[in-house]
Order: C-alpha cells, then structure tokens, then sequence
C-alpha cells in the first residue's frame, strides 16, 4: 500500500536505505542534523511512524525499550542479552514457512518479520 510522502518522509527512507544498520529515531534525527538534513525530532518521529505502517520502515524492540528503525530489506533475527544489551545477529530463519502459510491462511500481508531470543551472553552468564 504506497501512499503519497511527504518529503520528510522521503528523506527519512533515503538516509535509512544508505545505512546498513538499524538506529534509533535520537540518533536519526542527530545524523539528519549533522548531515545539513535538519528536521524537529517530533517530524522524525511522525515519519518513522508512517513509513512503518506502510511497511518500509521496520522497528525493533529492546529489552531496554528502545526501539531502533531501518528500512525493510530483508528479515532481522537476533540473540539479545539481558544483562549488558548486547544483540547477536543470527542468519538462520526458522519462520518462513510459517509465514508463507499465515498469509495464505489469513489473507494478510506481511511486510517482514523479526525473531528475537533473549536470555545472557557468554560474558555475562554467572
């Protein structure tokens, strides 16, 4: 579902498709500022907002509540540490057919997925 964008909007989706990694809507806003790209940090976040319901911007959760934004490019799995916040990115996906079969099943469209185990990292573990 492709709605009209505002320009925030595609600054916003240009900027995250030229990081190849996730960042927080402070630290966005930070990097647009420092980049001569300045917007308030109430547009950054109306923005990232949108993007996501139109399912090309996608947010991850921490277990510190912090949630980090990217653009959809392909599915993110993760080993997240409770203790020290660290996260592991994982290849393996043991989801897709799950979700190949709840679209059909449900008729619903999924935009991606993500796939978070959380526990203690080796470093971490009494």
């Amino acid at each position: 579902m492709k709605l009209q964008r505002t320009r925030s909007q595609e600054k916003i989706l240009a900027f995250l498709k030229t990081l190849q990694r996730e960042i927080s809507a402070q630290d966005l806003y930070l990097e647009l500022r420092a980049a001569k790209k300045s917007l308030g940090l109430a547009t950054v976040y109306r923005a990232l907002e949108a993007l996501k319901l139109e399912g090309v911007v996608q947010v991850r959760t921490l277990a510190s509540g912090e949630s980090l934004y990217s653009s959809v490019q392909e599915d993110r799995h993760h080993l997240t540490c409770l203790h020290c916040g660290d996260s592991i990115p994982i290849e393996e996906c043991p989801v897709h057919d799950l979700e190949q079969q709840l679209q059909k099943a449900h008729q619903f469209k999924v935009y991606y997925h993500t796939l978070e185990f959380f526990g203690m990292c080796d470093r971490c573990q009494p």
